[in-house]
């Protein structure tokens, strides 16, 4: 018998995590796209890393990820890598407890970025991203502290209609 892949192992405890005692339609609508955004990058990272590219999974994920680039454009979302930056200036204690992906991601100093939609930590390095590196995003993510985090009136969320306020006008 084959022994499970890695990255196979990633996929399977991001998809037995749940939002069951949550309630999704109550958080931040920005906040919400980015978290579901970043839980996309992070499935289809390990499903590229787990099977064949052209597997009927990976076509599916790669057709979200396109219609993705157009959606980060709508209303306040152009806002948040800006958002993220300023944290960091601004409300470094807020900053330090963002998601690693969040703050590597959308720091324009860190080198960290989505590329072909896959999350590269280094452009420099040729080998795929570790999958302890994955399984860590996804416990930031469901960390419920973080959670909290994303409804509306959290005190990140207020933080974010305040900067997007400040830009908008």
């Amino acid at each position: 018998m084959l022994e499970t892949n890695e990255y196979v192992r990633v996929m399977e405890k991001l998809y037995n995590k749940s939002l069951i005692l949550e309630s999704p339609s109550d958080f931040h609508p920005v906040l919400h796209f980015y978290f579901t955004d970043a839980l996309a990058h992070i499935d289809f990272t390990a499903t590229v890393l787990a099977y064949n590219p052209m597997s009927p999974r990976n076509i599916m994920s790669m057709e979200y990820m396109r219609w993705r680039l157009d959606q980060e454009k709508v209303g306040d979302r152009v806002h948040f890598p800006g958002f993220i930056n300023w944290l960091k200036t601004e409300h470094p204690e807020v900053y330090e407890e963002l998601p690693m992906l969040w703050t590597g991601i959308y720091d324009t100093d860190d080198p960290a970025q989505y590329r072909s939609f896959r999350i590269v930590l280094n452009p420099d390095e040729r080998g795929p991203i570790p999958s302890e590196y994955l399984s860590m995003f996804i416990d930031e993510f469901f960390d419920p502290a973080f959670i909290k985090q994303l409804y509306k009136g959290s005190s990140l969320a207020r933080l974010f209609d305040e900067y997007a306020a400040v830009r908008s006008e």
